[in-house]
């Protein structure tokens, strides 16, 4: 999701304007790997809150004069400072509306949120006299908690009752207009924090915090996760923090945007007559345009005949597989790839609830991860607490490169190269091994079912992958395959543009990286397609599309 991320300094800290400025710019840079489409902050000094926020990525926002003068309105150094910051993947709410960009205001409070609130529709319906303003659904969340405040609650107890209102994920970070104090909060993990010498530090990984740590030479301070379900109090005035939880926060007095767009589907079938005539296999629907399909006497294909049966190994046999990774202090002891569909999400049910192991989930948004997938995702991970990394590249960058591309296609088309419109998503193997490592997970899943098999894509390359997963073909396939594609960029310069980079990455993520260090689930559990999507809808209100009836690519 979002990267979100603080520094609160004490009086007796002596934080120095330049020395605030180099931490918030180190945290905003090691945060946008989660999000590049706005960034914003707000920095609470001199008995004043201000934000400030932009439709860009944080790298570029922090090279703007307005980004600087926020700073250079601080004084030199001493007094209460603290900072939150945000970095932004745009879920709910267009980023090019500011009101919807981060921090967001509201009623007297400032709050960043990273995470989905997926029933924000139905929390402003349920609760009239609220006032919506903006399209994000942190809003509602900041509208709750203000609204419990005026009814006389504190503030940690007003963050704990509207967090229980709220489904989906939500780690956040509050400074009030009136109260001495920072809050942080979270359904699912996602917030680590430490603190040294009068002041504190939180961020949304483990990974980024203890990097920043180190590269400010406070390397041995102890990060601290905040666990699903936790909240923290941050004295603004000593940056001591205490831990709390919220179902049942301390008694305590007050402290001085994706566009959806709807889709034309074209029945292709109905405007070409001529397909009415294709040769079909008489045992499943394959035609004759299939990439090295051949029939016999009987009319039945190949493909029918190869065939292996789906034998799952069984679940007794998967947990003699993980037992080497479980860990007994607590850690996450595996990651699963996350896309937000089906098999992914019920995948992370099997790893959490019948397995019992403790895993990250992780997502890589490369620009085509819908918001319907994202609304699953945190309904996944707000439910069972599970913390939840995504890895955000460069969105717009990413959907250029498919523009380009399929230009390019358009001059020369060649069914074998449609796959290089999907070739930006292909460095989601390399940031999972990259998030693996550095958290010191030793086991990583992927729930791909066995029914879903692609050998038309590189058939149509002349790539004939047999039994083989597409990445696992033989090196003399793969070499074939390269040469393939070198012959279609000569044949047709367009696609030498600037996503030529960006390709060739995706085909070293695919073709010259490992990929045997991931477990199959499925290879040792059923896949029903019935049972799956049941378990998720009953269980976790799991979300269906409204333009078609399969659960199939919905992610």
């Amino acid at each position: 999701m979002c990267g979100i991320f603080g520094i609160i300094a004490s009086p007796q800290a002596g934080m120095t304007r330049a020395l605030l400025e180099a931490q918030a710019e180190r945290l905003f840079l090691l945060s946008e790997s989660r999000g590049k489409e706005a960034a914003g902050l707000a920095l609470l000094a001199d008995n004043t809150i201000r934000v400030h926020k932009e439709a860009i990525a944080a790298s570029a926002m922090m090279k703007g004069a307005a980004y600087r003068a926020l700073f250079a309105t601080l004084a030199e150094a001493g007094g209460i400072v603290a900072l939150i910051g945000h970095s932004r993947l745009v879920t709910n709410g267009m980023q090019a509306v500011p009101a919807n960009n981060q921090p967001v205001i509201k009623d007297g409070l400032v709050g960043i949120h990273n995470g989905i609130i997926v029933n924000d529709r139905a929390l402003w319906a349920r609760h009239p006299a609220l006032v919506r303003d903006t399209e994000v659904d942190t809003e509602v969340l900041l509208a709750l908690i203000a609204e419990r405040r005026r009814q006389g609650l504190t503030l940690p107890q007003a963050v704990g009752e509207s967090f229980a209102e709220i489904e989906g994920t939500a780690a956040i970070a509050l400074l009030a207009e009136d109260d001495g104090r920072l809050v942080l909060a979270t359904n699912n993990g996602s917030l680590y924090y430490a603190a040294s010498g009068g002041c504190a530090w939180f961020a949304s990984e483990r990974y980024i915090l203890e990097t920043f740590l180190a590269g400010i030479g406070r390397a041995g301070c102890v990060v601290t996760a905040l666990a699903a379900g936790r909240g923290a109090l941050i004295d603004l005035a000593g940056a001591g923090i205490t831990g709390f939880d919220l179902t049942s926060p301390p008694l305590v007095p007050q402290a001085p945007a994706v566009s959806s767009v709807a889709r034309i589907i074209n029945d292709l079938d109905r405007l070409d007559p001529e397909k009415a005539d294709l040769r079909r296999c008489t045992r499943c629907i394959l035609p004759e345009t299939m990439p090295f399909i051949a029939f016999d006497a009987d009319g039945v294909c190949n493909y029918c005949h190869e065939h292996p049966p789906i034998r799952p190994k069984g679940i007794d046999a998967l947990r003699d597989a993980v037992a080497p990774f479980r860990r007994t202090d607590g850690g996450p002891d595996c990651l699963v790839a996350v896309s937000g569909g089906r098999d992914s999400c019920y995948g992370l049910h099997v790893i959490k609830q019948e397995l019992g192991l403790n895993p990250i989930a992780y997502t890589y948004d490369w620009g085509m991860v819908t918001d319907l997938a994202r609304r699953n995702q945190a309904r996944l991970c707000g439910k069972l607490g599970i913390e939840h990394i995504l890895v955000s590249a460069d969105i717009a960058a990413k959907r250029d490169n498919v523009r380009r591309n399929v230009s390019a296609w358009l001059k020369r088309p060649e069914l074998g190269m449609i796959p290089l419109f999907m070739a930006g998503d292909k460095q989601y193997f390399h940031f999972a091994e990259l998030i693996r490592r550095q958290n010191g997970i030793g086991l990583s899943f992927l729930c791909e079912n066995a029914y879903e098999r692609a050998r038309f894509k590189s058939g149509f390359c002349g790539i004939d992958e047999k039994g083989a997963r597409v990445f696992n073909v033989k090196a003399r396939q793969k070499l074939a395959l390269a040469g393939y594609f070198a012959r279609q960029y000569l044949l047709n310069p367009r696609y030498i543009n600037r996503s030529l980079v960006d390709s060739a990455w995706a085909f070293k993520c695919s073709y010259m990286s490992r990929h045997d260090m991931h477990l199959q689930l499925f290879e040792y559990v059923p896949w029903e397609e019935d049972e799956l999507v049941g378990l998720l809808r009953d269980e976790y209100d799991w979300e269906l599309a409204t333009d078609t009836p399969s659960s199939w690519r919905i992610g």
